[in-house]
């Protein structure tokens, strides 16, 4: 069971790192993938990445792929040929795909969220395209999961874990991390 994390200059880092570390703990591989040929990638608030791979030369082979949001790694993630390919390919096979904050809005504009329930950053809505739109921290509508901004990351990192692995898996480990909420 193996998530791309794909990062772009401008990336929010807690969108981003909270999932990487919450999964792992959890027992899921975590690649982080640069989608420029620099294995460094900077993140919004000038928080520099070491990137496990680059976007041409990552393997096949992941369960999903997931988009952090934050400016300008939103509009870096949508100006990406070689990654909407991708995360288009990984679609029609049946992948998850997962996008958090500004995110969402693009696998909105790839047309994939059309009649999905789906969340973003508030006041971005309109990116979503022809989606339904929730007031969830956290929205799985098949085969995409999508969430509000860096204050749901937890919540969109558990929800993430109790998917691909299962539900108590998620539970016990938010527990040990001493995380009160309602599990997802």
């Amino acid at each position: 069971m193996t998530v791309t994390v794909m990062l772009a200059d401008g990336f929010e880092e807690i969108e981003a790192l909270t999932p990487v570390d919450v999964l792992r703990r959890g027992g899921v591989t975590v690649r982080t993938c640069s989608i420029t040929e620099e294995r460094t990638v900077t993140g919004a608030h000038g928080i520099p990445v070491l990137a496990d791979t680059t976007l041409s030369a990552l393997a096949d082979g992941e369960e999903m792929i997931l988009l952090p949001g934050g400016m300008p790694g939103t509009l870096n993630l949508k100006n990406c040929r070689p990654l909407r390919e991708r995360i288009l390919a990984h679609h029609a096979r049946g992948g998850l795909l997962a996008a958090i904050c500004a995110a969402p809005t693009v696998l909105g504009e790839m047309g994939l969220l059309r009649d999905k329930e789906a969340v973003c950053f508030p006041g971005m809505e309109e990116g979503l395209f022809c989606a339904r739109i929730s007031k969830e921290g956290v929205v799985t509508d098949g085969q995409i999961t999508t969430s509000r901004g860096a204050g749901t990351a937890f919540d969109f990192a558990l929800r993430l874990l109790s998917l691909l692995k299962d539900k108590e898996t998620a539970r016990e480990l938010g527990r040990t991390m001493c995380y009160e909420r309602t599990m997802p």
